[in-house]
């Protein structure tokens, strides 16, 4: 079981912790990669489109890369950020940004439709449900159907203050999401997601997607005929 966790800060914080803690307890000893942000892509979508044409194009995508070829491997996605304003924080903002092309709407990968997630985000009081939405709608988007959400106010700055009352409470809850991303077999794909990439590919199909270069891949992967990414 591969798991890897995109951290929406450097510091290793409540959101961290909590992230963490579902990782290690996926049963069988799970393998476990880690990237921080900003520290694995410090960059800003330029909206230069050069990766609607080929993705390689983008000026970041050495970087970027790195990320994604883990996360396309991964059976277990789990993203964690501190709440900041009430969203999510600036680095994982920019990460969805420049990610954009893993989209239905755009070219979506098979993978992602087999994958199970988790986003988890704490805030010192209001806004942890907001944080968790924006990452979770992205999520969404790339195809994942099973995205377990779990936004919490701590009531305080970093994991050493939060009171004993309130880490027993996150143990149980760690617990319950790590039991239920460990599910047998591969998760099924929602309504809510067929419907959305019916959408797109009805899209594609009537030459409104963002360029021919999509359409190829498209028609590459059999998604224009009957061919769908959630099945075999």
């Amino acid at each position: 079981m591969k798991i890897v966790l995109i951290h929406g800060q450097n510091h290793k914080g409540s959101s961290y912790t909590i992230g963490r803690k579902i990782a290690e307890k996926i049963p069988g000893g799970p393998e476990i990669t880690e990237f921080f942000l900003p520290k694995a892509l410090e960059h800003f979508c330029l909206g230069c489109y050069k990766c609607i044409d080929a993705e390689e194009k983008c000026p970041f995508y050495t970087e970027k890369r790195l990320i994604m070829e883990e996360i396309e491997k991964a059976d277990i996605l789990i993203f964690t950020t501190p709440t900041y304003c009430m969203r999510a924080s600036a680095p994982m903002k920019s990460f969805i940004d420049l990610t954009f092309t893993y989209w239905m709407s755009h070219r979506p990968r098979k993978c992602m439709f087999e994958k199970r997630a988790a986003v988890v985000s704490t805030a010192a009081g209001a806004g942890a449900g907001s944080a968790v939405k924006d990452i979770a709608t992205a999520l969404g988007y790339w195809g994942i159907s099973a995205v377990t959400k779990y936004g919490t106010g701590v009531q305080a700055m970093n994991w050493d203050m939060v009171s004993e009352k309130k880490k027993a409470k996150i143990e149980k809850k760690t617990d319950s999401i790590a039991k239920k991303l460990s599910a047998p077999g591969k998760p099924k794909t929602g309504i809510k997601t067929k419907a959305l990439f019916g959408l797109m590919r009805m899209m594609q199909l009537k030459n409104m997607g963002s360029g021919e270069a999509e359409r190829e891949y498209w028609e590459k992967n059999g998604w224009l005929g009957k061919a769908r990414p959630w099945k075999q």
